[in-house]
Protein backbone atom coordinates (compact mmCIF):
# COMPACT_ATOMS: atom_id res chain seq x y z
CA UNK A 1 0.00 0.00 0.00
CA UNK A 2 2.79 2.45 0.96
CA UNK A 3 4.73 1.55 -2.15
CA UNK A 4 1.63 2.13 -4.24
CA UNK A 5 1.04 5.60 -2.64
CA UNK A 6 4.65 6.53 -3.21
CA UNK A 7 4.40 5.51 -6.85
CA UNK A 8 1.15 7.39 -7.29
CA UNK A 9 2.63 10.51 -5.70
CA UNK A 10 5.72 10.20 -7.88
CA UNK A 11 3.57 9.81 -10.98
CA UNK A 12 1.52 12.91 -10.09
CA UNK A 13 4.68 14.98 -9.66
CA UNK A 14 5.99 13.74 -13.02
CA UNK A 15 2.69 14.61 -14.78
CA UNK A 16 2.60 18.09 -13.19
CA UNK A 17 6.21 18.72 -14.21
CA UNK A 18 5.49 17.65 -17.80
CA UNK A 19 2.45 19.95 -17.96
CA UNK A 20 4.44 22.93 -16.69
CA UNK A 21 7.26 22.32 -19.15
CA UNK A 22 4.78 22.11 -22.02
CA UNK A 23 3.33 25.56 -21.20
CA UNK A 24 6.79 27.13 -20.77
CA UNK A 25 5.92 28.49 -17.35
CA UNK A 26 7.79 27.22 -14.39
CA UNK A 27 7.16 28.55 -10.91
CA UNK A 28 9.35 27.35 -8.12
CA UNK A 29 8.49 28.19 -4.56
CA UNK A 30 11.02 27.52 -1.87
CA UNK A 31 10.10 27.79 1.79
CA UNK A 32 13.15 28.80 3.80
CA UNK A 33 13.97 26.84 6.86
CA UNK A 34 13.58 28.89 10.01
CA UNK A 35 16.95 30.31 11.08
CA UNK A 36 17.73 31.55 14.55
CA UNK A 37 18.39 35.30 14.45
CA UNK A 38 22.06 36.24 14.60
CA UNK A 39 23.04 38.37 17.54
CA UNK A 40 26.31 40.20 17.24
CA UNK A 41 28.09 40.05 20.55
CA UNK A 42 30.77 42.59 21.24
CA UNK A 43 33.46 41.83 23.71
CA UNK A 44 33.77 44.65 26.21
CA UNK A 45 37.38 45.00 27.22
CA UNK A 46 38.47 47.88 29.43
CA UNK A 47 41.21 50.06 28.04
CA UNK A 48 44.58 48.90 29.32
CA UNK A 49 46.07 50.98 32.10
CA UNK A 50 49.23 52.79 31.16
CA UNK A 51 52.31 50.88 32.24
CA UNK A 52 53.41 51.84 35.72
CA UNK A 53 57.05 52.68 35.36
CA UNK A 54 57.32 53.81 38.96
CA UNK A 55 58.10 57.29 37.67
CA UNK A 56 56.13 60.22 39.01
CA UNK A 57 53.82 62.04 36.65
CA UNK A 58 54.14 65.78 36.10
CA UNK A 59 51.48 67.17 38.47
CA UNK A 60 50.23 69.96 36.18
CA UNK A 61 48.28 68.98 33.08
CA UNK A 62 49.92 69.94 29.81
CA UNK A 63 53.34 70.73 31.27
CA UNK A 64 56.18 68.81 29.60
CA UNK A 65 59.01 67.40 31.70
CA UNK A 66 61.56 69.28 29.62
CA UNK A 67 60.06 72.65 30.58
CA UNK A 68 60.34 72.15 34.35
CA UNK A 69 62.71 74.43 36.25
CA UNK A 70 64.67 73.45 39.32
CA UNK A 71 63.65 76.11 41.86
CA UNK A 72 64.70 73.96 44.84
CA UNK A 73 66.94 75.80 47.30
CA UNK A 74 66.25 79.28 45.94
CA UNK A 75 66.16 82.11 48.45
CA UNK A 76 62.73 83.14 49.73
CA UNK A 77 61.44 85.87 52.07
CA UNK A 78 64.50 88.03 51.58
CA UNK A 79 66.88 85.20 52.40
CA UNK A 80 65.03 84.13 55.55
CA UNK A 81 64.41 80.66 54.14
CA UNK A 82 65.12 78.45 51.17
CA UNK A 83 62.57 76.98 48.79
CA UNK A 84 61.98 73.31 49.66
CA UNK A 85 59.89 72.48 46.59
CA UNK A 86 59.67 73.37 42.92
CA UNK A 87 57.28 75.85 41.34
CA UNK A 88 55.48 74.76 38.19
CA UNK A 89 54.11 77.78 36.36
CA UNK A 90 50.74 77.44 34.60
CA UNK A 91 47.63 79.53 33.97
CA UNK A 92 45.15 79.74 36.84
CA UNK A 93 42.61 76.94 36.69
CA UNK A 94 44.92 74.43 34.99
CA UNK A 95 44.22 70.93 36.35
CA UNK A 96 46.57 69.68 39.07
CA UNK A 97 47.06 65.91 38.88
CA UNK A 98 48.33 63.35 41.37
CA UNK A 99 52.03 62.82 40.66
CA UNK A 100 51.85 59.40 42.30
CA UNK A 101 49.19 57.16 43.85
CA UNK A 102 48.27 57.39 47.51
CA UNK A 103 45.72 58.59 50.02
CA UNK A 104 44.67 62.18 50.57
CA UNK A 105 45.98 62.75 54.08
CA UNK A 106 45.16 66.42 54.61
CA UNK A 107 43.22 69.26 53.02
CA UNK A 108 44.46 72.46 54.58
CA UNK A 109 44.28 76.22 54.11
CA UNK A 110 47.29 78.12 55.40
CA UNK A 111 48.61 81.67 55.16
CA UNK A 112 51.76 80.52 53.36
CA UNK A 113 50.51 77.70 51.14
CA UNK A 114 46.95 78.86 50.65
CA UNK A 115 44.70 76.00 49.61
CA UNK A 116 46.86 72.89 49.99
CA UNK A 117 46.59 69.14 49.70
CA UNK A 118 48.82 66.34 51.03
CA UNK A 119 48.87 62.83 49.53
CA UNK A 120 50.63 59.98 51.39
CA UNK A 121 52.08 57.09 49.38
CA UNK A 122 50.63 53.57 49.89
CA UNK A 123 53.75 52.51 51.84
CA UNK A 124 53.45 55.75 53.91
CA UNK A 125 57.13 56.61 53.25
CA UNK A 126 56.52 59.59 50.96
CA UNK A 127 54.30 62.66 51.17
CA UNK A 128 53.39 64.80 48.15
CA UNK A 129 52.48 68.43 48.83
CA UNK A 130 50.40 70.55 46.44
CA UNK A 131 50.05 74.25 47.35
CA UNK A 132 48.62 77.60 46.14
CA UNK A 133 45.62 75.80 44.63
CA UNK A 134 42.64 77.76 43.36
CA UNK A 135 40.43 74.98 44.68
CA UNK A 136 39.96 71.24 45.02
CA UNK A 137 38.50 68.81 42.50
CA UNK A 138 34.82 67.99 43.09
CA UNK A 139 34.45 65.24 45.69
CA UNK A 140 37.98 65.68 47.05
CA UNK A 141 38.19 64.65 50.71
CA UNK A 142 40.62 63.36 53.29
CA UNK A 143 40.97 59.58 53.19
CA UNK A 144 40.27 59.38 49.44
CA UNK A 145 42.50 56.96 47.55
CA UNK A 146 43.87 58.53 44.37
CA UNK A 147 45.71 57.08 41.40
CA UNK A 148 48.55 58.71 39.51
CA UNK A 149 47.15 61.27 37.06
CA UNK A 150 43.87 61.75 38.94
CA UNK A 151 42.50 65.30 39.18
CA UNK A 152 43.22 66.81 42.62
CA UNK A 153 42.54 70.49 42.11
CA UNK A 154 43.46 73.54 40.06
CA UNK A 155 46.47 75.83 39.77
CA UNK A 156 45.99 79.09 41.65
CA UNK A 157 47.64 81.98 43.46
CA UNK A 158 46.39 81.48 47.03
CA UNK A 159 48.53 81.95 50.14
CA UNK A 160 51.74 83.94 49.81
CA UNK A 161 51.99 83.26 46.08
CA UNK A 162 50.96 86.81 45.20
CA UNK A 163 47.96 87.86 43.14
CA UNK A 164 48.26 86.67 39.57
CA UNK A 165 51.38 84.57 40.26
CA UNK A 166 49.60 81.33 39.34
CA UNK A 167 51.67 78.21 39.87
CA UNK A 168 51.79 74.89 41.68
CA UNK A 169 54.21 74.68 44.58
CA UNK A 170 55.04 70.96 44.57
CA UNK A 171 56.95 69.36 47.42
CA UNK A 172 58.04 65.82 48.25
CA UNK A 173 59.02 64.62 51.73
CA UNK A 174 60.47 61.31 52.89
CA UNK A 175 58.43 60.15 55.85
CA UNK A 176 59.41 58.07 58.86
CA UNK A 177 57.10 56.02 61.07
CA UNK A 178 55.00 58.36 63.15
CA UNK A 179 55.53 61.45 60.96
CA UNK A 180 52.39 63.54 60.64
CA UNK A 181 51.20 65.08 57.36
CA UNK A 182 53.24 68.26 57.97
CA UNK A 183 56.45 66.39 58.91
CA UNK A 184 59.09 64.45 57.06
CA UNK A 185 62.37 65.33 55.38
CA UNK A 186 61.92 67.47 52.24
CA UNK A 187 63.69 66.25 49.10
CA UNK A 188 64.10 67.95 45.75
CA UNK A 189 61.27 66.82 43.43
CA UNK A 190 63.01 68.09 40.30
CA UNK A 191 65.24 65.02 39.72
CA UNK A 192 62.19 62.81 40.24
CA UNK A 193 60.23 64.61 37.52
CA UNK A 194 62.73 65.94 34.96
CA UNK A 195 63.90 64.24 31.79
CA UNK A 196 67.13 62.28 32.44
CA UNK A 197 69.12 64.65 30.20
CA UNK A 198 67.95 67.63 32.29
CA UNK A 199 68.90 66.18 35.66
CA UNK A 200 72.00 67.49 37.36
Amino acid sequence: MLARLGLAAGGAVALASAALLATGVVRISVEPEPVAPRVRQLAVTPAPAPPDTGRMGVPVQGVARGTLLDTWGQSRAGGARTHEAIDIMAPGGTPVLAAAPGTVEKLFNSRAGGITLYVRSPDRRTSYYYAHLRGYAPGMREGLTVRRGQLLGFVGDTGNSGAGNNHLHFGVSRMADGDRWYGGEPVNPYPLLAEPKDRR
